[in-house]
Protein backbone atom coordinates (compact mmCIF):
# COMPACT_ATOMS: atom_id res chain seq x y z
CA UNK A 1 0.00 0.00 0.00
CA UNK A 2 1.31 3.68 -0.85
CA UNK A 3 1.83 5.81 2.17
CA UNK A 4 3.62 9.36 2.18
CA UNK A 5 5.97 10.20 4.80
CA UNK A 6 3.50 11.19 7.11
CA UNK A 7 1.94 7.70 6.87
CA UNK A 8 -1.37 8.87 5.24
CA UNK A 9 -2.97 5.86 3.98
CA UNK A 10 -6.26 7.40 3.02
CA UNK A 11 -5.59 10.37 0.77
CA UNK A 12 -3.62 7.89 -1.40
CA UNK A 13 -5.93 5.71 -1.85
CA UNK A 14 -8.64 8.15 -2.74
CA UNK A 15 -6.10 9.44 -5.01
CA UNK A 16 -5.88 5.46 -6.94
CA UNK A 17 -9.62 5.87 -7.32
CA UNK A 18 -9.72 9.55 -8.61
CA UNK A 19 -7.42 8.81 -11.54
CA UNK A 20 -8.81 8.66 -14.80
CA UNK A 21 -5.86 6.32 -17.05
CA UNK A 22 -6.89 8.80 -19.86
CA UNK A 23 -3.27 8.71 -21.46
CA UNK A 24 -1.91 4.94 -21.61
CA UNK A 25 -3.01 2.28 -22.81
CA UNK A 26 -0.47 -0.25 -20.92
CA UNK A 27 -0.34 0.51 -17.22
CA UNK A 28 3.70 1.71 -16.29
CA UNK A 29 4.77 -0.82 -12.61
CA UNK A 30 6.39 2.13 -10.48
CA UNK A 31 7.83 1.99 -7.23
CA UNK A 32 7.92 4.31 -4.48
CA UNK A 33 11.48 4.34 -3.65
CA UNK A 34 11.32 6.84 -1.33
CA UNK A 35 9.17 9.56 -0.44
CA UNK A 36 10.71 12.78 1.61
CA UNK A 37 9.15 16.13 2.29
CA UNK A 38 9.59 17.81 -0.91
CA UNK A 39 11.02 14.38 -2.78
CA UNK A 40 9.95 11.64 -4.40
CA UNK A 41 11.89 9.23 -6.01
CA UNK A 42 10.13 6.32 -8.32
CA UNK A 43 11.89 3.36 -10.26
CA UNK A 44 10.12 2.23 -13.20
CA UNK A 45 10.06 -1.49 -14.16
CA UNK A 46 12.31 -2.54 -16.83
CA UNK A 47 9.83 -3.20 -19.49
CA UNK A 48 8.89 1.16 -19.49
CA UNK A 49 12.06 1.95 -19.30
CA UNK A 50 12.73 3.37 -22.40
CA UNK A 51 13.91 7.26 -22.99
CA UNK A 52 10.98 8.55 -24.91
CA UNK A 53 8.13 7.08 -22.28
CA UNK A 54 10.36 8.45 -19.44
CA UNK A 55 10.79 11.58 -20.65
CA UNK A 56 7.27 11.47 -20.97
CA UNK A 57 6.84 11.52 -17.83
CA UNK A 58 9.03 14.07 -16.67
CA UNK A 59 7.87 16.66 -19.25
CA UNK A 60 4.45 16.04 -17.90
CA UNK A 61 5.68 16.30 -14.65
CA UNK A 62 7.98 19.35 -15.11
CA UNK A 63 5.01 21.76 -16.09
CA UNK A 64 3.13 21.70 -12.67
CA UNK A 65 4.03 24.95 -11.30
CA UNK A 66 4.90 23.13 -7.35
CA UNK A 67 7.72 20.70 -8.84
CA UNK A 68 11.14 22.32 -8.75
CA UNK A 69 12.74 19.76 -10.32
CA UNK A 70 12.57 16.35 -12.27
CA UNK A 71 15.41 14.17 -13.27
CA UNK A 72 15.30 10.64 -14.61
CA UNK A 73 18.07 8.25 -15.27
CA UNK A 74 17.12 5.51 -17.70
CA UNK A 75 19.77 2.88 -16.81
CA UNK A 76 18.20 2.54 -13.36
CA UNK A 77 14.60 3.19 -14.18
CA UNK A 78 14.73 6.56 -11.74
CA UNK A 79 12.55 9.69 -11.41
CA UNK A 80 13.39 11.49 -8.78
CA UNK A 81 10.58 14.90 -8.16
CA UNK A 82 11.70 17.59 -6.20
CA UNK A 83 8.58 20.01 -5.35
CA UNK A 84 7.56 22.47 -2.47
CA UNK A 85 7.07 19.59 0.12
CA UNK A 86 3.29 20.15 0.28
CA UNK A 87 1.01 17.53 0.66
CA UNK A 88 -1.28 19.31 -1.75
CA UNK A 89 1.34 18.81 -3.77
CA UNK A 90 2.20 15.58 -3.29
CA UNK A 91 -1.47 14.57 -4.21
CA UNK A 92 -1.22 16.62 -7.54
CA UNK A 93 2.04 14.67 -8.50
CA UNK A 94 0.55 11.14 -7.65
CA UNK A 95 -2.47 12.07 -9.60
CA UNK A 96 -0.88 13.41 -12.46
CA UNK A 97 1.34 10.03 -12.36
CA UNK A 98 -1.71 7.95 -11.93
CA UNK A 99 -3.68 9.68 -14.56
CA UNK A 100 -0.28 8.76 -16.77
CA UNK A 101 -0.85 5.26 -16.35
CA UNK A 102 1.94 4.48 -13.60
CA UNK A 103 0.83 1.89 -11.36
CA UNK A 104 2.85 1.52 -7.82
CA UNK A 105 3.35 -2.12 -6.92
CA UNK A 106 6.25 -4.55 -6.22
CA UNK A 107 7.78 -4.20 -9.47
CA UNK A 108 10.23 -6.62 -8.85
CA UNK A 109 7.70 -9.71 -8.40
CA UNK A 110 8.95 -11.73 -5.52
CA UNK A 111 12.72 -10.92 -5.34
CA UNK A 112 14.65 -8.11 -3.94
CA UNK A 113 15.93 -5.52 -6.34
CA UNK A 114 19.95 -6.87 -4.85
CA UNK A 115 18.76 -9.99 -6.02
CA UNK A 116 17.90 -9.05 -8.94
CA UNK A 117 20.99 -6.77 -9.88
CA UNK A 118 22.69 -10.05 -8.72
CA UNK A 119 20.56 -12.69 -10.90
CA UNK A 120 21.28 -10.46 -14.32
CA UNK A 121 24.70 -9.85 -14.07
CA UNK A 122 25.15 -13.59 -13.51
CA UNK A 123 23.61 -14.16 -16.68
CA UNK A 124 25.07 -11.47 -18.58
CA UNK A 125 28.27 -12.81 -17.10
CA UNK A 126 27.15 -16.41 -18.44
CA UNK A 127 26.38 -14.82 -21.82
CA UNK A 128 30.08 -13.61 -22.55
CA UNK A 129 31.92 -16.35 -21.40
CA UNK A 130 29.82 -18.89 -23.74
CA UNK A 131 30.47 -16.14 -26.65
CA UNK A 132 33.91 -16.36 -25.80
CA UNK A 133 34.58 -19.59 -25.58
CA UNK A 134 32.28 -20.45 -28.72
CA UNK A 135 29.33 -22.36 -26.30
CA UNK A 136 32.69 -24.90 -25.19
CA UNK A 137 31.92 -23.35 -21.56
CA UNK A 138 29.66 -21.28 -19.27
CA UNK A 139 29.68 -20.68 -15.78
CA UNK A 140 27.64 -24.29 -15.17
CA UNK A 141 30.71 -25.89 -15.95
CA UNK A 142 33.08 -23.51 -14.60
CA UNK A 143 31.36 -23.15 -11.41
CA UNK A 144 32.03 -27.02 -10.33
CA UNK A 145 35.51 -27.23 -11.40
CA UNK A 146 36.72 -24.77 -9.25
CA UNK A 147 34.87 -25.64 -6.31
CA UNK A 148 36.45 -29.52 -7.85
CA UNK A 149 39.51 -27.73 -7.76
CA UNK A 150 39.14 -26.23 -4.23
CA UNK A 151 38.74 -29.66 -2.76
CA UNK A 152 41.59 -31.25 -4.21
CA UNK A 153 43.70 -28.58 -2.80
CA UNK A 154 42.12 -29.04 0.38
CA UNK A 155 42.77 -32.95 0.25
CA UNK A 156 46.93 -32.15 -0.78
CA UNK A 157 47.30 -28.97 1.40
CA UNK A 158 45.40 -30.14 4.87
CA UNK A 159 44.64 -34.46 4.16
CA UNK A 160 41.78 -35.78 5.39
CA UNK A 161 41.18 -33.29 8.60
CA UNK A 162 37.53 -32.26 9.28
CA UNK A 163 38.54 -28.40 9.51
CA UNK A 164 36.70 -25.03 8.54
CA UNK A 165 35.29 -26.38 5.07
CA UNK A 166 36.33 -30.38 4.56
CA UNK A 167 37.72 -31.44 1.38
CA UNK A 168 34.46 -33.58 1.16
CA UNK A 169 32.06 -30.46 1.27
CA UNK A 170 33.88 -28.70 -1.50
CA UNK A 171 33.64 -32.60 -3.64
CA UNK A 172 30.21 -32.93 -2.60
CA UNK A 173 29.34 -29.35 -3.86
CA UNK A 174 31.00 -29.46 -7.24
CA UNK A 175 29.12 -32.44 -7.93
CA UNK A 176 25.65 -31.74 -6.73
CA UNK A 177 25.78 -28.07 -8.07
CA UNK A 178 27.17 -30.10 -11.80
CA UNK A 179 23.98 -32.50 -11.61
CA UNK A 180 21.78 -29.18 -10.71
CA UNK A 181 23.21 -27.37 -13.32
CA UNK A 182 23.56 -29.70 -15.98
CA UNK A 183 19.75 -31.12 -15.44
CA UNK A 184 17.72 -31.61 -18.97
CA UNK A 185 15.21 -29.38 -18.66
Amino acid sequence: MLTNSHGNLTKIAKLIDQATFKTTPKPIATKIISDTPGRLRLRISQSHRHPREMQHIANVLKVQSNINQVRTNISHGSIIINHDGKDATLEKVLTTLLDLGVTFTDITEGNSEAAEDIKSTIINLNKQLEQATSGEVDLRFLFPLGLSILAVRQVITKGLQLEIIPWYVLAWYAFDSFMKLNKAC
